[in-house]
C-alpha cells in the first residue's frame, strides 16, 4: 500500500475548552480543589487523568507508545492489547477512557473493533493509528473520534488526546 495521501492528525472534535457551568463543576476541577482521580493542570483549568488502552499487534509499537504516554501528565494508566478482539474484551473489563487503535491486526482488525467499542461503549474515545492515510474514511464510518498517522510528531498525538478529553468535558 502506498502512503502518498497527505494526511496528518485529524481531529473529529472541537478542541475548545468551554467555560464551565454549574453542572460541569463535578468534572472540571479548579485549582486547589480535589478529585477522586488524579488531575493535571492546563492553564487555569484542571482535568482528570486519562486511562488509555494501546492496541497494536506489534510489541515494539505498543512498548514505544506506552513509553511515550508514560511521560505525559494527563495519562494516569496505560493498558495494552495485541488485537481488536482483545481490545474489546479489555474495554468491557476495565474503565478505559481512550483507545489508541491500530488498523491492521490479526483476529479482529482495528476498524471492526472500533465499530464494536463505539456501539457498546459510546463514551469511550477511539483514536485510530495507522501508517496509511487511506483508512481515514473507514475510520470515520467506524465511529472513530480521531485519526493519527504513525510517524507524525508525538506532540500532535498529545494534542489529539487532550482535544478528545476537552470535548468529553464539554459534552457532559
Amino acid at each position: 500500500m502506498s502512503n502518498e495521501t497527505a494526511v496528518e492528525a485529524v481531529f473529529f472534535c472541537d478542541a475548545e475548552i468551554p467555560h464551565p457551568s454549574d453542572d460541569e463543576e463535578a468534572r472540571v476541577c479548579y485549582p486547589g480543589s480535589m478529585s477522586q482521580r488524579g488531575i493535571f493542570q492546563e492553564g487555569d483549568w484542571m482535568f482528570e487523568h486519562m486511562r488509555v488502552l494501546v492496541v497494536d499487534d506489534q510489541p515494539r509499537a505498543r512498548q514505544s507508545l506506552k513509553a511515550l504516554l508514560a511521560t505525559w501528565l494527563e495519562v494516569e494508566e496505560i493498558r495494552e492489547a495485541c488485537n481488536g478482539q482483545q481490545a474489546v474484551q479489555l474495554v468491557e473489563e476495565s474503565q478505559v477512557d481512550v483507545v489508541l487503535m491500530d488498523v491492521l491486526m490479526p483476529e479482529m482488525d482495528g476498524l471492526q473493533a472500533t465499530r464494536l467499542i463505539k456501539s457498546r461503549w459510546p463514551q469511550v474515545h477511539v483514536i485510530v493509528l495507522t501508517m496509511y492515510g487511506e483508512y481515514l474514511d473507514d475510520a470515520v464510518v467506524a465511529g472513530a473520534d480521531g485519526f493519527f498517522i504513525k510517524g507524525e510528531p508525538p506532540e500532535k498525538l498529545q494534542q489529539q488526546l487532550t482535544a478528545t478529553q476537552h470535548a468529553d468535558y464539554r459534552d457532559r
